[in-house]
Protein backbone atom coordinates (compact mmCIF):
# COMPACT_ATOMS: atom_id res chain seq x y z
CA UNK A 1 0.00 0.00 0.00
CA UNK A 2 1.50 3.40 -1.03
CA UNK A 3 2.60 5.73 2.04
CA UNK A 4 -0.15 8.30 0.74
CA UNK A 5 -3.10 5.79 1.94
CA UNK A 6 -1.94 5.13 5.47
CA UNK A 7 -4.77 6.68 6.50
CA UNK A 8 -7.75 5.47 8.40
CA UNK A 9 -11.22 5.47 6.66
CA UNK A 10 -13.93 7.40 8.57
CA UNK A 11 -17.55 7.83 6.38
CA UNK A 12 -19.68 10.13 7.93
CA UNK A 13 -18.69 13.52 9.68
CA UNK A 14 -21.45 13.73 12.57
CA UNK A 15 -20.34 13.99 15.86
CA UNK A 16 -19.20 10.06 15.98
CA UNK A 17 -17.38 10.07 12.89
CA UNK A 18 -15.38 13.67 14.19
CA UNK A 19 -15.22 12.18 17.58
CA UNK A 20 -13.36 9.42 16.09
CA UNK A 21 -10.99 11.11 14.04
CA UNK A 22 -10.02 13.22 17.07
CA UNK A 23 -9.52 11.01 19.60
CA UNK A 24 -7.58 8.73 16.63
CA UNK A 25 -5.26 12.03 15.72
CA UNK A 26 -4.26 12.37 19.60
CA UNK A 27 -2.89 8.76 19.65
CA UNK A 28 -1.30 9.94 16.01
CA UNK A 29 -3.36 7.60 13.69
CA UNK A 30 -4.12 9.90 10.44
CA UNK A 31 -7.43 9.49 8.56
CA UNK A 32 -9.58 10.83 6.07
CA UNK A 33 -12.93 11.65 6.93
CA UNK A 34 -15.76 11.40 3.51
CA UNK A 35 -19.08 13.52 4.24
CA UNK A 36 -21.37 13.40 1.40
CA UNK A 37 -23.08 16.76 2.49
CA UNK A 38 -21.75 19.72 1.80
CA UNK A 39 -21.56 21.13 5.08
CA UNK A 40 -22.40 20.07 9.14
CA UNK A 41 -25.93 19.49 8.65
CA UNK A 42 -27.78 21.54 11.52
CA UNK A 43 -30.87 19.68 10.79
CA UNK A 44 -33.33 18.89 14.23
CA UNK A 45 -31.22 16.15 15.39
CA UNK A 46 -29.61 15.09 18.98
CA UNK A 47 -29.43 17.71 21.61
CA UNK A 48 -28.64 15.93 24.78
CA UNK A 49 -24.79 15.28 26.38
CA UNK A 50 -24.83 12.87 29.27
CA UNK A 51 -22.06 13.06 31.90
CA UNK A 52 -19.78 10.42 31.10
CA UNK A 53 -20.07 11.25 27.09
CA UNK A 54 -18.85 15.53 28.13
CA UNK A 55 -16.28 13.31 30.69
CA UNK A 56 -14.72 11.77 27.22
CA UNK A 57 -15.55 14.93 25.07
CA UNK A 58 -13.59 16.66 28.20
CA UNK A 59 -10.30 14.38 27.52
CA UNK A 60 -10.01 15.58 24.12
CA UNK A 61 -10.13 19.11 24.81
CA UNK A 62 -13.77 20.26 23.19
CA UNK A 63 -16.09 20.34 26.49
CA UNK A 64 -15.93 23.26 27.77
CA UNK A 65 -16.38 25.07 24.29
CA UNK A 66 -19.37 22.77 23.79
CA UNK A 67 -20.54 23.46 27.34
CA UNK A 68 -20.41 27.37 26.97
CA UNK A 69 -22.35 27.14 24.10
CA UNK A 70 -25.18 24.82 25.80
CA UNK A 71 -27.00 24.73 28.99
CA UNK A 72 -26.24 23.35 31.66
CA UNK A 73 -28.89 20.99 32.85
CA UNK A 74 -28.58 19.16 36.48
CA UNK A 75 -32.29 18.38 36.89
CA UNK A 76 -34.75 16.33 34.68
CA UNK A 77 -38.28 15.32 35.45
CA UNK A 78 -41.37 13.05 34.47
CA UNK A 79 -44.58 15.08 34.50
CA UNK A 80 -48.25 14.84 34.73
CA UNK A 81 -49.57 17.89 32.72
CA UNK A 82 -53.09 18.56 34.08
CA UNK A 83 -51.67 19.54 37.69
CA UNK A 84 -47.64 19.50 37.58
CA UNK A 85 -46.60 16.76 39.66
CA UNK A 86 -43.97 15.14 39.20
CA UNK A 87 -40.71 13.04 39.75
CA UNK A 88 -37.56 15.47 39.19
CA UNK A 89 -33.95 13.37 39.48
CA UNK A 90 -31.17 15.70 40.26
CA UNK A 91 -27.69 14.53 38.64
CA UNK A 92 -25.73 16.14 41.43
CA UNK A 93 -26.17 12.50 43.41
CA UNK A 94 -23.13 11.67 40.78
CA UNK A 95 -20.57 13.96 41.76
CA UNK A 96 -18.28 11.66 43.14
CA UNK A 97 -18.98 9.39 39.79
CA UNK A 98 -18.24 11.78 36.99
CA UNK A 99 -16.43 15.44 36.20
CA UNK A 100 -20.12 16.35 34.74
CA UNK A 101 -22.64 15.54 37.01
CA UNK A 102 -25.20 17.29 34.65
CA UNK A 103 -26.89 16.54 31.27
CA UNK A 104 -25.90 19.50 28.56
CA UNK A 105 -28.56 20.58 26.39
CA UNK A 106 -26.26 22.05 22.78
CA UNK A 107 -27.82 20.99 19.51
CA UNK A 108 -25.22 17.86 17.62
CA UNK A 109 -23.71 20.27 15.26
CA UNK A 110 -22.23 22.57 17.75
CA UNK A 111 -20.09 19.68 18.82
CA UNK A 112 -19.31 19.12 15.26
CA UNK A 113 -18.10 22.83 14.55
CA UNK A 114 -16.04 22.81 17.45
CA UNK A 115 -14.15 19.57 15.99
CA UNK A 116 -13.72 20.80 13.06
CA UNK A 117 -11.99 23.71 14.02
CA UNK A 118 -9.75 21.78 16.31
CA UNK A 119 -8.95 19.26 13.98
CA UNK A 120 -7.74 22.37 11.60
CA UNK A 121 -6.11 24.27 14.08
CA UNK A 122 -3.78 21.02 15.64
CA UNK A 123 -4.46 17.92 13.34
CA UNK A 124 -4.51 19.60 9.91
CA UNK A 125 -1.36 17.14 8.92
CA UNK A 126 -3.10 14.09 10.04
CA UNK A 127 -6.99 14.06 9.80
CA UNK A 128 -8.31 15.36 6.33
CA UNK A 129 -12.43 16.12 6.47
CA UNK A 130 -13.84 15.78 3.18
CA UNK A 131 -17.52 17.65 1.98
CA UNK A 132 -19.65 16.47 -0.69
CA UNK A 133 -17.61 13.05 -0.67
CA UNK A 134 -19.92 10.22 -1.41
CA UNK A 135 -18.89 7.15 -0.95
CA UNK A 136 -21.23 4.57 -3.50
CA UNK A 137 -18.38 1.31 -3.43
CA UNK A 138 -16.35 -0.50 -0.89
CA UNK A 139 -14.04 -3.53 -1.82
CA UNK A 140 -12.96 -5.21 0.89
CA UNK A 141 -9.43 -6.59 0.28
CA UNK A 142 -7.09 -9.01 2.64
CA UNK A 143 -5.10 -6.21 3.53
CA UNK A 144 -6.75 -3.15 2.24
CA UNK A 145 -9.93 -1.58 1.70
CA UNK A 146 -10.56 0.43 -1.50
CA UNK A 147 -13.42 3.02 -1.33
CA UNK A 148 -14.56 4.55 -4.38
CA UNK A 149 -17.20 7.38 -4.82
CA UNK A 150 -17.83 11.31 -5.88
CA UNK A 151 -16.23 13.89 -4.74
CA UNK A 152 -12.92 11.75 -4.12
CA UNK A 153 -10.51 9.78 -5.24
CA UNK A 154 -10.39 6.44 -5.00
CA UNK A 155 -8.71 5.51 -1.86
CA UNK A 156 -6.89 2.21 -0.45
CA UNK A 157 -7.11 2.25 3.40
CA UNK A 158 -6.15 -0.06 6.21
CA UNK A 159 -9.04 0.28 8.16
CA UNK A 160 -12.91 1.87 6.98
CA UNK A 161 -15.36 2.86 10.19
CA UNK A 162 -18.83 3.17 8.82
CA UNK A 163 -20.16 6.68 11.10
CA UNK A 164 -22.45 6.88 8.30
CA UNK A 165 -25.99 6.37 9.78
CA UNK A 166 -29.08 4.24 9.32
CA UNK A 167 -28.37 3.71 5.40
CA UNK A 168 -24.62 2.94 6.09
CA UNK A 169 -22.89 2.11 2.67
CA UNK A 170 -20.15 0.60 4.80
CA UNK A 171 -22.39 -1.88 6.92
CA UNK A 172 -24.21 -3.03 3.49
CA UNK A 173 -21.14 -3.99 2.28
CA UNK A 174 -20.22 -5.89 5.39
CA UNK A 175 -23.14 -7.73 4.70
CA UNK A 176 -25.57 -7.31 7.82
CA UNK A 177 -28.70 -7.04 8.44
CA UNK A 178 -29.78 -4.21 10.80
CA UNK A 179 -32.99 -6.75 12.69
CA UNK A 180 -35.58 -4.78 14.58
CA UNK A 181 -38.51 -2.90 15.05
CA UNK A 182 -40.01 0.03 13.51
CA UNK A 183 -42.17 1.67 16.40
CA UNK A 184 -45.72 2.50 15.13
CA UNK A 185 -45.90 6.23 15.51
CA UNK A 186 -44.25 9.32 14.05
CA UNK A 187 -42.87 11.81 16.30
CA UNK A 188 -42.86 15.50 15.25
CA UNK A 189 -40.35 17.64 17.06
CA UNK A 190 -41.37 20.98 16.62
CA UNK A 191 -39.21 24.47 17.94
CA UNK A 192 -40.59 27.44 19.20
CA UNK A 193 -38.85 30.99 20.85
CA UNK A 194 -41.89 30.88 23.48
CA UNK A 195 -40.42 30.30 27.04
CA UNK A 196 -41.78 27.85 28.67
CA UNK A 197 -39.97 28.23 31.23
CA UNK A 198 -41.62 31.16 32.31
CA UNK A 199 -44.80 29.68 32.74
CA UNK A 200 -44.52 25.97 34.64
CA UNK A 201 -43.35 26.13 37.36
CA UNK A 202 -39.89 24.15 38.49
CA UNK A 203 -39.54 23.12 34.55
CA UNK A 204 -36.30 21.60 33.98
CA UNK A 205 -34.46 21.81 30.19
CA UNK A 206 -35.46 18.43 29.89
CA UNK A 207 -38.97 17.08 30.70
CA UNK A 208 -41.69 14.21 29.66
CA UNK A 209 -45.16 15.08 29.71
CA UNK A 210 -48.10 12.67 30.57
CA UNK A 211 -51.20 14.40 29.76
CA UNK A 212 -54.80 13.53 28.75
CA UNK A 213 -55.50 16.52 26.13
CA UNK A 214 -57.35 15.26 22.95
CA UNK A 215 -55.12 16.99 21.13
CA UNK A 216 -51.96 14.12 22.09
CA UNK A 217 -51.51 10.44 21.96
CA UNK A 218 -50.95 10.50 25.31
CA UNK A 219 -47.82 12.48 26.16
CA UNK A 220 -45.37 15.00 24.96
CA UNK A 221 -41.82 16.52 25.63
CA UNK A 222 -40.25 19.66 26.24
CA UNK A 223 -36.43 19.96 25.75
CA UNK A 224 -34.74 23.44 26.06
CA UNK A 225 -31.60 24.37 24.05
CA UNK A 226 -30.09 27.98 24.07
CA UNK A 227 -32.64 30.42 22.65
CA UNK A 228 -35.66 27.84 21.99
CA UNK A 229 -37.21 25.40 22.63
CA UNK A 230 -37.64 21.59 21.25
CA UNK A 231 -41.55 20.24 21.72
CA UNK A 232 -41.52 16.00 20.59
CA UNK A 233 -45.19 16.10 19.51
CA UNK A 234 -47.12 13.15 18.68
CA UNK A 235 -50.81 12.79 16.21
CA UNK A 236 -53.86 12.52 18.31
CA UNK A 237 -56.03 9.43 17.91
CA UNK A 238 -57.10 8.87 14.72
CA UNK A 239 -55.56 12.16 12.85
CA UNK A 240 -52.64 10.96 10.40
CA UNK A 241 -49.50 12.29 9.68
CA UNK A 242 -50.17 14.69 7.40
CA UNK A 243 -53.05 15.93 9.00
CA UNK A 244 -50.52 17.05 12.73
CA UNK A 245 -47.89 18.21 10.65
CA UNK A 246 -50.72 20.62 9.00
CA UNK A 247 -49.54 24.04 10.59
CA UNK A 248 -53.39 24.52 12.48
CA UNK A 249 -52.52 21.00 14.33
CA UNK A 250 -49.35 22.25 15.16
CA UNK A 251 -50.51 25.02 16.91
CA UNK A 252 -53.25 23.10 18.19
CA UNK A 253 -51.11 21.29 20.10
CA UNK A 254 -48.73 23.73 21.09
CA UNK A 255 -52.09 25.71 22.70
CA UNK A 256 -52.80 22.78 24.45
CA UNK A 257 -49.38 22.31 26.35
CA UNK A 258 -49.74 26.05 27.74
CA UNK A 259 -52.93 28.21 26.20
CA UNK A 260 -51.58 32.11 25.09
CA UNK A 261 -53.31 34.79 23.09
CA UNK A 262 -51.01 34.70 19.89
CA UNK A 263 -50.10 31.96 17.56
CA UNK A 264 -46.79 30.02 18.17
CA UNK A 265 -43.97 30.82 15.84
CA UNK A 266 -42.52 27.61 14.67
CA UNK A 267 -38.96 27.87 13.06
CA UNK A 268 -38.08 24.35 12.72
CA UNK A 269 -40.46 21.31 11.82
CA UNK A 270 -39.38 17.77 11.61
CA UNK A 271 -41.31 14.26 11.79
CA UNK A 272 -39.44 11.16 12.18
CA UNK A 273 -40.23 7.26 12.97
CA UNK A 274 -38.24 6.03 15.38
CA UNK A 275 -36.55 2.58 15.01
CA UNK A 276 -34.88 -0.15 17.35
CA UNK A 277 -32.46 -2.33 15.32
CA UNK A 278 -28.75 -3.22 16.02
CA UNK A 279 -26.32 -5.15 14.11
CA UNK A 280 -25.05 -8.74 15.41
CA UNK A 281 -21.15 -7.62 15.22
CA UNK A 282 -19.63 -4.06 14.90
CA UNK A 283 -16.80 -5.47 12.85
CA UNK A 284 -15.79 -7.97 9.78
CA UNK A 285 -12.51 -8.16 8.85
CA UNK A 286 -10.99 -4.23 7.60
CA UNK A 287 -15.15 -2.92 8.12
CA UNK A 288 -15.91 -1.41 11.26
CA UNK A 289 -19.29 0.54 12.63
CA UNK A 290 -19.83 2.93 15.00
CA UNK A 291 -23.07 5.38 16.12
CA UNK A 292 -26.09 4.48 13.93
CA UNK A 293 -25.00 2.80 11.16
CA UNK A 294 -25.08 0.12 14.35
CA UNK A 295 -27.68 0.79 16.45
CA UNK A 296 -30.49 2.95 16.64
CA UNK A 297 -32.78 3.42 19.37
CA UNK A 298 -35.43 5.48 20.51
CA UNK A 299 -34.66 9.05 21.75
CA UNK A 300 -36.75 8.70 24.85
CA UNK A 301 -33.73 9.18 27.07
CA UNK A 302 -31.51 11.03 24.77
CA UNK A 303 -28.50 7.79 24.64
CA UNK A 304 -28.34 7.84 20.61
CA UNK A 305 -25.55 10.14 19.83
CA UNK A 306 -24.18 9.37 23.68
CA UNK A 307 -24.06 6.05 22.50
CA UNK A 308 -22.33 6.67 19.03
CA UNK A 309 -19.57 9.08 21.02
CA UNK A 310 -18.80 6.27 23.40
CA UNK A 311 -18.18 3.91 20.22
CA UNK A 312 -16.39 6.33 18.34
CA UNK A 313 -14.11 6.70 21.87
CA UNK A 314 -14.05 2.66 22.92
CA UNK A 315 -13.62 2.30 18.89
CA UNK A 316 -10.36 4.52 18.82
CA UNK A 317 -8.45 2.99 22.69
CA UNK A 318 -8.76 -0.82 20.51
CA UNK A 319 -7.51 0.31 16.99
CA UNK A 320 -4.62 2.16 18.25
CA UNK A 321 -2.64 -1.09 19.16
CA UNK A 322 -3.61 -2.44 16.90
CA UNK A 323 -2.52 -0.04 14.43
CA UNK A 324 0.88 0.28 16.05
CA UNK A 325 1.79 -3.07 16.07
CA UNK A 326 1.50 -3.45 19.52
CA UNK A 327 -1.44 -6.08 19.28
CA UNK A 328 -3.16 -8.62 16.87
CA UNK A 329 -5.70 -7.78 14.88
CA UNK A 330 -8.23 -9.95 16.64
CA UNK A 331 -8.26 -7.69 19.35
CA UNK A 332 -10.57 -5.56 17.42
CA UNK A 333 -13.13 -8.19 17.76
CA UNK A 334 -13.27 -6.89 21.93
CA UNK A 335 -15.07 -3.61 20.38
CA UNK A 336 -17.79 -5.74 19.36
CA UNK A 337 -17.77 -7.43 22.73
CA UNK A 338 -17.67 -4.23 24.79
CA UNK A 339 -20.22 -2.38 22.43
CA UNK A 340 -23.04 -4.41 21.35
CA UNK A 341 -24.57 -5.94 24.38
CA UNK A 342 -24.35 -2.49 25.91
CA UNK A 343 -26.28 -0.85 22.72
CA UNK A 344 -28.92 -3.96 22.98
CA UNK A 345 -29.23 -4.07 26.94
CA UNK A 346 -28.30 -0.79 28.20
CA UNK A 347 -29.44 1.83 25.49
CA UNK A 348 -31.64 0.37 23.02
CA UNK A 349 -33.82 -1.84 26.36
CA UNK A 350 -34.11 1.29 28.38
CA UNK A 351 -34.73 3.41 25.40
CA UNK A 352 -37.74 1.25 24.90
CA UNK A 353 -38.72 1.03 28.86
CA UNK A 354 -38.72 5.17 28.44
CA UNK A 355 -40.84 4.70 25.62
CA UNK A 356 -43.04 2.49 26.92
CA UNK A 357 -43.65 4.10 30.44
CA UNK A 358 -44.41 7.40 28.27
CA UNK A 359 -46.79 6.16 26.30
CA UNK A 360 -48.86 4.77 29.44
CA UNK A 361 -52.42 6.05 29.25
CA UNK A 362 -54.07 4.72 32.00
CA UNK A 363 -54.20 7.39 34.64
CA UNK A 364 -54.48 4.96 37.63
CA UNK A 365 -50.94 3.11 36.12
CA UNK A 366 -49.51 7.04 35.37
CA UNK A 367 -50.53 7.73 39.09
CA UNK A 368 -48.34 4.27 40.40
CA UNK A 369 -45.42 5.30 37.95
CA UNK A 370 -45.22 8.72 38.91
CA UNK A 371 -45.16 7.57 42.94
CA UNK A 372 -42.84 5.21 42.12
CA UNK A 373 -40.50 7.08 40.54
CA UNK A 374 -40.70 10.05 42.76
CA UNK A 375 -40.02 7.62 45.41
CA UNK A 376 -36.71 6.75 43.70
CA UNK A 377 -36.15 10.68 43.31
CA UNK A 378 -36.05 10.86 47.00
CA UNK A 379 -34.33 8.82 47.91
CA UNK A 380 -30.05 9.50 47.13
CA UNK A 381 -29.35 5.79 47.20
CA UNK A 382 -31.83 4.37 44.75
CA UNK A 383 -31.65 8.04 42.89
CA UNK A 384 -27.97 7.31 42.50
CA UNK A 385 -28.67 3.94 40.69
CA UNK A 386 -30.99 5.13 38.62
CA UNK A 387 -29.16 7.83 37.20
CA UNK A 388 -25.98 5.62 36.44
CA UNK A 389 -27.80 3.54 34.28
CA UNK A 390 -29.85 6.63 32.79
CA UNK A 391 -26.57 8.49 32.48
CA UNK A 392 -24.88 5.55 30.61
CA UNK A 393 -21.97 5.28 33.64
CA UNK A 394 -23.40 1.75 34.45
CA UNK A 395 -23.63 0.43 31.06
CA UNK A 396 -19.84 1.47 30.28
CA UNK A 397 -18.60 0.30 33.89
CA UNK A 398 -19.77 -3.16 32.59
CA UNK A 399 -18.29 -2.74 29.26
CA UNK A 400 -14.68 -1.64 30.49
CA UNK A 401 -15.01 -4.92 32.44
CA UNK A 402 -15.25 -6.95 29.31
CA UNK A 403 -12.07 -8.69 27.64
Amino acid sequence: MRERDRRIAIVGAGPVGLVLALKLATMGLPSLVLEAEEDISEALRASTFHPPSLDMLDSLGVATPLIAQGLVTPTWQIRRHEDGARAVFDLSVLKDDTAHPYRLQAEQWKLSRIILAKLAAEHAGTVEVRFGAKLDTVVHGTDHVALSGTGFDTFEAPYAVGCDGARSVIRRAMGLEFPGDTYPETTILATTTFPFHEVFEGLSNVNYFWTQHAAFSGTFSLLRVPGKWRASLYPAPGETIEQALEPAAIERKLQAIHPKSTPYEVPDLRPYRIHQRIVETYRIGRLLLAGDSAHLNSPSGGMGMNGGIQDAMELAETLAPVWRGEAEDSLLDRYTRRRQPIAAQEIIAQADRNRARMRETDPAKRAELLANLQATAADPVKAREHLLRSSMISGLRAASRIM
